[in-house]
């Protein structure tokens, strides 16, 4: 997860919580190091392997700065919860290879098709 969150008012803290209710293992970014539940937000861009999913919660804007280390995880997919929708980034997702979603993570959570 891109964009993790300490407050437990935000979208990103909620989905961190729900991921890990369904036994999804979830490594967190954000500004700030802490934790959400058992899960660590680290900051940066720490090195990681075999990810399947990141799933956003960062603006266009502040994407751009992770559009090599995102394309470099190699994931399978990138969701772009509501707000983050980026047609740029989509576009070179789509030319590696990886599959883009625009969806709410948390919807997806509670319907059963994450």
């Amino acid at each position: 997860m891109l964009g993790a969150s300490l407050n437990s008012y935000r979208y990103s803290n909620m989905a961190i919580l729900r991921l890990r209710q369904k036994k999804i293992s979830v490594v967190a970014i954000g500004l700030r190091e802490g934790k959400v539940g058992d899960v660590p937000i680290f900051t940066g861009q720490p090195s990681l392997a075999d990810i399947h999913t990141v799933t956003l919660y960062l603006n266009p804007r502040r994407q751009t700065d992770f559009y090599s280390y995102i394309l470099a995880l190699k994931p399978q997919r990138v969701i772009f919860n509501p707000g983050t929708e980026n047609e740029e980034f989509i576009q070179l997702l789509e030319n590696q290879g990886i599959r883009a979603e625009i969806a709410c993570t948390l919807v997806m959570l509670s319907v059963g098709n994450y």
